[in-house]
């Protein structure tokens, strides 16, 4: 794996602010501080931070992930304001890019969490981390085609179109279902991560055709599956498969409504994206990608270590 900072002017650029910024705030800006998926990284985060005494940790993000301007605004403000290092996840792959890139030329370390930016800017941060997207896409595949067979309409219910950890997790879903059976996708369509307008989409797509499975591919918009097959009377009748694991999912877990939900580690998004750049601020070597885990959550296995170490 290669180690960070693999350009001389990275090399010379952080080194030549690493005496300046040897102790100071560590920003973590999110996607959405409304979330609890996001809630949980604030918690790795601030368990993290406690085991790093020269610095301080702040938490932020916009209202909705759909307000990728606002979230350009918050790492605007924390490069204006002289952090040490920032923490981010960005909401839209390109927009975010140019800020990351200021970031950089400021001096300031930067690893990304979650959802990576767009190709050819991997110059201007230090680590990423992340659920590997695409295998956890093609886990919940491999699951629906077990459960649900190898015919029939299976719908994908998604949030933001073209966001790192969406190109990955759905794109990858999708092709593992049509390489591997004769099922046809319905979708996909996007919830803009809300809950409500996951719900309305869901009840529509059921009503317009018959499913054998569905898939919800982050927290609000399983949320929203979820209800609206509860709704429907169809919980249970269809194969359902969330992403994420907040109470609302586990419940439905529990209860029959969803097969499983693949749980990211979120808590270790935000605890080792701190440690990373505590790190890269001590001048330590951190590697370029760091996997943060995804787990396939059932009835089956919900109360044992391996689901309970990532549920939240």
């Amino acid at each position: 794996m290669k180690k960070f900072l693999t350009t001389a002017l990275a090399t010379s650029l952080l080194a030549a602010t690493a005496s300046v910024a040897a102790a100071g705030e560590i920003a973590v800006i999110v996607k959405t501080t409304n979330s609890n998926f996001w809630q949980n990284v604030n918690k790795g985060a601030t368990a993290a931070i406690a085991n790093h005494a020269d610095h301080t940790m702040t938490f932020n993000g916009p209202a909705s992930e759909s307000a990728v301007n606002d979230q350009v605004a918050l790492v605007e403000n924390a490069i204006n304001r002289g952090v040490a290092g920032i923490v981010l996840a960005p909401s839209d792959p390109d927009a975010l890019a140019p800020v990351v890139k200021r970031a950089f030329e400021s001096g300031i370390p930067v690893a990304i969490i979650d959802s990576g930016l767009a190709e050819g800017n991997e110059q201007y941060y230090q680590a990423f981390l992340s659920t590997d997207n695409c295998a956890a896409g093609e886990m919940a595949a491999a699951m629906m085609i077990e459960s649900a067979g190898t015919s029939g309409n299976v719908a994908v219910m998604s949030y933001v179109a073209g966001v790192g950890s969406e190109i990955g997790r759905v794109g990858c879903f999708v092709e593992h279902i049509t390489a591997n059976s004769d099922i046809e996708v319905v979708g996909p369509f996007y919830s803009q991560s809300q809950m409500a307008t996951a719900l309305n989409q869901t009840t529509d797509v059921l009503a317009a055709n018959e499913l054998v499975g569905i898939f919800g591919a982050n927290e609000p918009t399983a949320i929203g599956m979820g209800r609206a097959l509860e709704q429907a009377g169809k919980a249970g009748q269809i194969t359902a498969i969330g992403f994420d694991g907040n109470g609302d999912l586990q419940d439905m877990v529990r209860s029959g409504t969803l097969l499983s939900t693949a749980v990211q580690g979120s808590f270790q998004m935000g605890e080792l994206g701190v440690n990373a750049v505590a790190d890269i601020i001590a001048g330590n070597d951190v590697e370029s990608f760091i996997d943060t885990g995804v787990v396939m959550v059932t009835k089956d296995n919900i109360d044992a270590p391996e689901a309970q170490n990532v549920l939240y």
